[in-house]
């Protein structure tokens, strides 16, 4: 599990690079593809990899809190930033400064979360883990929900939210392609 996440920060890491290279269509084509691994990234890990840290370890509970301090904060950005034309002046500034929060964001689980679990946890105990994350994706909403942290709220909303994103994504996908 530890190892497809950090698979999975790698390449948020290169999409990041990818939006900031690019132009037009491009552009906008790689930032979709960020937003909807982010957001399925995130929901996992609220799902399933946070509620087990809580209890996986010493000082587990307030690591996880900390984490889900950040989702939300980078929820409510990344939801700015879906508001905007990529090709809009203001929209690098902002990438950039979210991309530097969500790095910081990542390497926080990696150092505080992610060593903890591998530490306490056995190889066994997280391959499994990697198959719930992994069907959680398959479920999660593919866009930012500021205020969806946590298992709970997930459980309770996320289905929604995720057939309301899809449905936006199919939507947005078909008139791409016919125009």
């Amino acid at each position: 599990m530890v190892a497809l996440l950090l698979v999975q920060h790698g390449q948020i890491h290169n999409l990041f690079d990818e939006v900031r290279a690019s132009e037009g269509d491009h552009r906008r084509a790689a930032f979709h593809r960020l937003v909807r691994l982010l957001a399925v990234h995130e929901t996992a890990e609220e799902e399933v990899v946070h509620p087990f840290a809580r209890a996986a370890f010493d000082g587990g509970a307030e690591v996880v809190d900390e984490r889900l301090a950040e989702e939300k904060d980078a929820k409510e950005m990344l939801r700015s930033l879906e508001d905007m034309d990529t090709e809009d002046a203001k929209f690098l500034p902002v990438l950039t400064a979210f991309r530097e929060s969500m790095l910081r964001h990542a390497r926080a689980e990696e150092r505080y979360e992610f060593t903890q679990l591998r530490r306490h946890v056995t190889p066994q105990r997280l391959a499994a883990m990697a198959l719930a994350v992994r069907a959680a994706e398959k479920l999660a909403p593919t866009h930012s929900h500021p205020g969806v942290e946590g298992v709970a709220k997930n459980i309770a909303l996320g289905p929604v939210a995720a057939l309301v994103d899809r449905t936006r994504d199919a939507l947005r996908e078909a008139l791409r392609t016919s125009g």
